[in-house]
C-alpha cells in the first residue's frame, strides 16, 4: 500500500479535517461528500489532474454508530445457526461415510452460515398471495446449509438428508442447485461458478422490464446473489456489471463471501480481494458495502487515533491474514500486532484467545445486518456487500482457514468434538464418531423461532413454483399466408420469421407476451420494422431525437418497449433470454422469449449458459440466423456455423430443427409455441434461420406431422426402375432437390425428396423406439418415423444438409439400407455461396454423384457412370478434402 506523502503544513491539513468534521456533525455525511466533490472538481478545473482512487479504508463501509441494530433474538439465532453448521457438516460426513467417494463441501458453508442465516431470518421474503418473493441466487458449493435449514423447517426429512448426492432412486438431494432433479424446490443453478451473477443482473433488470411494460407489479421485489471471492475471476462474474449499475438495479445485491480462498489456496495471496473487488465495482457505478471486521475489532479501531491500526491493516496481504486465521492467537499477535510495539502494546491485555476470537464481519450477525439493511435501501444503484469471512470456519485443525479447507470430506473425533463444543450441539460423546443430525423438539424456543421469521416473511425459501397460466395459442391457419407458395416472390427463412413475429404480436391472446430479443443486428435479420411498432426497451425512455426520426423505420427507444436490444454482447442476451423464459416459474406469468442472433455465436459462446437454461427448463425459441457453412455470403471462418446443431443436440430438452421453407417454420414455431406454453412441456426450441432469399413452395398436403417429427415427403419420385432416396435440410435441401432434377434429366434416376427439419428429432425418436424394443423383446417391435417413412420405398439413402457430416449422420441406424450423407466439415471461407457448396461438397452436382455411387454399390449401374458423371459436373476427385483444408 502506497504511503502518503509528507505533510508539509500539518496545522493546515488539521484545520480542514476540523472543518470537515463539523460539516459531517452539523450537515451530514452527503453534504461533505459535495463539498468534496466540488472541490476536485475545482481542482481539476485549475489544472491539477488528481486522479480517481476508487477504494476506500480497509475497514467496514458502516461506521459502528451509524449501523442499523437486527431486531431479532440474537441468541436464538445464534442457536439456529450452530444447529444448521452442524447438520450441514454431519450430512457431507455421512454421505461419504456410507458412500466414500461422493463428496460434498464442508467448508463453504461454514464460512457464509451468517450471511444466509441473516438474510433467512429478515430479509428474503417467500412468493405468496400478497408477494411475489424475492429471488435469492445460492452459491452452490453452500448447499448442504440451505438443506440443512430446510431439515428443521420439515420440509426435508433425515431419508433426505442421508441421500444427500444421491439422486437416481430413493429421496436424495441433489449434489448443488438443481431445478431439473429438485423442480419444487430450486430455482436457480449456480454451481458452475460465475454464472450466477451475470443471469442475476438479467432476472434483475427483467423485473424492471415487467413493471414498466405493466405486465406485473415488480416494485418491491429483490434479486440477491451469493458467490466466493474465487467465483469473481470468471469473466462472467463481472463481465455484466456495468449493465447494472447503467440500468439503475436498485433491486439488485450481490454478496462476495470473501473467505480469501479459492478451491485450492488463496485468491489474492500477494494482494487484497475487498479491495480489489471495490474498485471494479465502485468504479462501474455500485454501491459498494465492506464488511470486514466484527464487533470485537470496533473498541481497538476505536483506540486507533493515530491510525497505526489501520496502516498495520492495509498493508497485510490476505496471505498473511489466512496466517492469521489458521495459526491462531499467539501466532497473530506476534506477526499482526508484534510489527509495531504500539500496536502490541494495544493489545497487551487480550489473551491469545481473545485475539483469535477477533472475529471478521462476515461472521458477525449485527454488522452483516446492518449491510443488508443500508442495501435494501439504497435507491439509484445496485449494491455489492463485500464479507470476510474465514473458510471452514469451525472446523478448526480440519480445515479453518487451511488451503486443504475446500477438499475437507471428513473430520476425526477430535475436530468433531471440538465442532461440537464450540457450536455448543448436545450430540453426546458416544454418538459423536456417527456425526448424527440434530433437530430440537418442535416446541423448543429455536423452532418456534424459526417458524416464525419465515411466516413473517411470507414463507419458505428455496422453492420453485409452476403454476402460471397457460397461453392461448394460436391455430396452423393463423399463418396461412406463409403456407402458401410465393410464387415469383423471393423470400429467406428469416423473413418468415419476421413474419410470423409481426403475427404473434397482433394476436390479441399473445401479443403482450412476446419477447423479442436481439444482440445488435435487428437490421441483419431484417426486424427494424418493428422498432417503430414495438419499441426497445430503455429503463429511461429515449432522451434525444434519432437521426432517423423522419423515417418509417426510426430506432424507438421507449419504457414500454417491447424489444431487448442487449448490444454486441451474446451472454448478456441470451441471459436476458433465460429471464424471460423462466418467467413463468419466477413470476407467474408465461413470457415467450425470442432470441434472434448469428447462429455461429450461440452455443459455441454461451454453450454452459445454454445448459443451465436447460436445468432451469427455460421455455422459448433460440433463433440461430444466418446459419449453416455456405449460407451466409462472404464473412468467412468464424462467422460459418456447422456445428450449431450438433451442439444444441447435447441438451436433452433443446428441440432443434432446420428448416428450408416458411410453411416448415410455421409448422413449427406453432407447435412449439402449443407443447410449451399450452400443454406445459419443459422444453425450448433451437431454429436456424437462413439469409438466402428464394421462391417459396406450397406446403404439401399433410406434411404437418412429419414437419414436427423432423422428417417428410416433399415429393414422389415416381416408381422407376433405377430410385434413390434424397433427403435434405435447412438451404442445402434445395441443392438436393435440384439434384433430383439431374438424375432424372442426364441419368435417368428417379428420385423421392425427402424435408428433414430435424434430423436431432429423428434420432431420438429412433432411439427411443430402439430402446423400448431392447426392454419389450416380447412385444411387436416398434419401428422409427425414419423407418416408418421409408418403408415399401427403395433405392438408398443420400442425405445433405449445411452442417458437419455428423448432423445427418446422426440416424444412420435407423436405416434399413445404404445410406451416403454429405456436410460442410472444416473450418469455413470467405467466398460466394455456390464456390463455397462446391468446396464443401454439398452442392447439387455432388449429390448426384453420391446417388449414382450409390446405386453403383448396390449394383444397379457400373462405375464408368459414376466416373462419367464427375467429369461431367467439373468434380476433382484428387482435391483435398476440405475437413483438413
Amino acid at each position: 500500500m502506497a504511503e502518503k506523502p509528507d505533510d508539509i503544513d500539518p496545522q493546515e491539513t488539521r484545520e480542514w479535517l476540523e472543518a470537515l468534521e463539523a460539516v459531517i456533525e452539523m450537515e451530514g455525511p452527503d453534504r461533505a461528500h459535495f463539498l468534496l466533490e466540488t472541490l476536485v472538481d475545482k481542482a481539476r478545473r485549475r489544472g491539477g489532474h488528481i486522479p480517481f482512487k476508487a477504494t476506500t479504508a480497509y475497514l467496514n463501509t458502516i461506521p459502528p454508530h451509524l449501523e442499523k441494530r437486527s431486531p431479532g433474538d440474537h441468541h436464538l439465532e445464534w442457536r439456529l445457526r450452530s444447529i444448521i453448521r452442524w447438520n450441514a457438516m454431519a450430512m457431507v460426513l455421512q454421505g461419504n461415510e456410507e458412500r466414500p467417494g461422493v463428496g460434498g463441501h464442508i467448508a463453504s458453508f461454514a464460512s457464509s452460515a451468517t450471511l444466509y442465516d441473516v438474510g433467512f431470518n429478515h430479509f428474503w421474503r417467500a412468493p405468496n398471495e400478497n408477494h411475489g418473493g424475492d429471488m435469492v441466487f445460492i452459491q452452490g458449493h453452500s448447499a448442504p446449509g440451505i438443506y440443512a435449514r430446510s431439515y428443521l423447517e420439515g420440509r426435508l426429512d433425515e431419508e433426505h438428508l442421508r441421500g444427500f448426492r444421491q439422486d437416481v432412486g430413493g429421496k436424495g438431494v441433489t449434489s448443488y442447485p438443481h431445478p431439473w432433479l429438485m423442480p419444487d424446490y430450486w430455482q436457480f443453478p449456480t454451481v458452475s461458478m460465475g454464472l450466477g451473477p451475470i443471469m442475476a443482473i438479467y432476472q434483475a433488470r427483467f423485473l424492471k422490464y415487467l413493471h414498466d411494460r405493466g405486465i406485473a407489479d415488480t416494485s418491491d421485489r429483490k434479486v440477491w446473489v451469493f458467490m466466493g471471492d474465487g467465483e469473481m475471476d470468471e469473466p462472467e462474474s463481472l463481465g455484466a456489471i456495468d449493465v447494472a449499475a447503467r440500468e439503475g438495479l436498485d433491486n439488485l445485491i450481490f454478496v462476495v463471501n470473501c473467505n480469501l480462498q479459492r478451491l485450492d489456496g488463496p485468491v489474492r495471496g500477494n494482494g487484497k480481494i475487498i479491495q480489489e473487488l471495490e474498485g471494479e465495482f465502485r468504479g462501474a457505478g455500485w454501491n459498494v458495502l465492506k464488511v470486514i471486521w466484527g464487533s470485537y475489532w470496533d473498541p481497538l479501531i476505536a483506540k486507533d487515533d493515530k491510525g497505526l491500526l489501520l496502516k498495520r491493516m492495509e498493508e497485510a496481504v490476505d496471505g498473511e491474514y489466512q496466517n492469521f486465521k489458521a495459526k491462531g492467537g499467539a501466532y497473530t499477535r506476534e506477526h499482526f500486532f508484534g510489527k509495531y510495539p504500539e500496536l502490541k502494546e494495544m493489545v497487551s491485555n487480550l489473551s491469545d484467545e481473545d485475539i483469535r476470537r477477533l472475529n471478521r464481519g462476515g461472521h458477525d450477525p449485527h454488522k452483516v445486518y446492518a449491510a443488508y439493511h443500508a442495501a435494501v435501501n439504497h435507491s439509484g444503484q445496485p449494491s455489492v456487500i463485500l464479507a470476510k469471512t474465514v473458510k471452514g470456519y469451525g472446523m478448526g485443525q480440519s480445515g479453518e482457514g487451511q488451503n486443504i479447507a475446500h477438499q475437507q470430506k471428513k473430520m476425526g473425533i477430535e475436530a468433531l468434538r471440538n465442532y461440537r463444543d464450540r457450536f455448543e450441539i448436545p450430540v453426546p460423546d458416544e454418538e459423536l464418531e456417527k456425526a448424527p443430525f440434530y433437530k430440537p423438539a418442535d416446541d423448543s424456543p429455536e423452532m418456534k423461532y424459526l417458524h416464525e421469521r419465515r411466516q413473517a416473511l411470507g414463507g419458505y425459501l428455496p422453492q420453485r413454483r409452476t403454476d402460471a397460466p397457460a397461453l392461448t395459442v394460436p391455430e396452423l391457419s393463423a399463418f396461412d399466408l406463409l403456407l402458401k407458395e410465393s410464387g415469383e416472390r423471393e423470400m429467406s427463412t428469416t423473413m418468415a420469421f419476421v413474419r410470423i413475429l409481426s403475427i404473434l404480436t397482433r394476436d390479441k391472446n399473445l401479443a403482450k407476451h412476446i419477447v423479442p430479443i436481439v444482440p445488435d443486428e435487428a437490421r441483419t435479420f431484417g426486424m427494424e420494422g418493428l422498432f417503430r411498432q414495438m419499441g426497445i426497451y430503455s429503463s429511461v425512455g429515449q432522451l434525444y431525437e434519432p437521426e432517423d426520426s423522419d423515417q418509417l423505420m426510426l430506432y424507438k427507444e421507449s419504457k414500454k418497449g417491447q424489444i431487448l436490444q442487449e448490444g454486441i454482447n451474446e451472454a448478456g442476451a441470451f441471459s436476458s433470454w433465460i429471464a424471460a423464459g423462466t418467467s413463468y416459474t419466477n413470476h407467474g406469468i408465461h413470457m415467450v422469449p425470442f432470441y434472434s442472433y448469428y447462429s455461429m455465436f450461440g452455443f459455441q459462446r454461451i454453450g454452459d449458459l445454454a445448459w443451465a437454461a436447460g436445468d432451469m427448463q427455460a421455455k422459448g425459441f433460440l433463433m440461430g440466423g444466418t446459419a449453416g457453412r455456405t449460407t451466409l455470403n462472404g464473412e468467412g471462418l468464424q462467422h460459418q456455423d456447422g456445428h450449431s446443431l450438433l451442439l444444441s443436440s447435447t441438451i436433452p430438452n433443446c428441440v432443434s430443427y432446420d428448416p428450408t421453407f416458411p410453411y416448415e417454420m410455421a409448422v413449427i414455431i406453432q407447435d412449439g409455441l402449443r407443447r410449451m406454453y399450452q400443454e406445459g412441456e419443459n422444453v425450448f426450441y433451437y431454429i436456424t434461420m437462413m439469409n438466402e432469399n428464394y421462391p417459396q413452395p406450397a406446403m404439401p398436403k399433410g406434411a404437418e406431422e412429419g414437419i414436427r417429427k423432423g422428417m417428410y415427403l416433399y415429393k414422389d419420385g415416381g416408381k422407376g426402375k433405377k430410385k434413390v432416396q434424397l433427403l435434405g435440410a435447412g438451404t442445402i435441401f434445395r441443392e438436393v432437390i435440384a439434384a433430383a432434377d439431374l438424375l432424372k434429366q442426364d441419368w435417368k434416376v428417379d428420385a423421392d425428396l425427402w424435408g428433414c427439419p430435424s434430423f436431432n428429432e429423428l434420432r431420438r425418436d429412433g432411439l427411443e423406439a430402439e430402446r423400448w424394443n431392447m426392454l419389450h423383446p416380447d412385444k411387436k417391435p416398434q419401428q422409427s418415423w425414419v423407418e416408418q417413412q421409408l418403408s415399401g420405398r427403395k433405392g438408398p439413402a443420400i442425405a445433405a444438409s449445411d452442417y458437419m457430416q455428423a448432423v445427418p449422420d446422426q440416424i444412420r441406424g435407423f436405416m434399413d439400407r445404404r445410406y451416403y450423407v454429405l456436410g460442410t466439415d472444416g473450418y469455413g471461407r470467405s467466398d460466394t455461396r455456390e464456390q463455397l457448396r462446391h468446396h464443401f461438397e454439398v452442392d447439387r452436382y455432388y449429390v448426384a454423384v453420391a446417388a449414382l455411387k450409390a446405386l453403383a454399390d448396390e449394383g444397379e449401374l457400373d462405375a464408368a457412370t459414376v466416373t462419367k458423371a464427375i467429369k461431367k459436373y467439373g468434380i476433382d476427385p484428387d482435391k483435398l478434402n476440405p475437413a483438413r483444408a
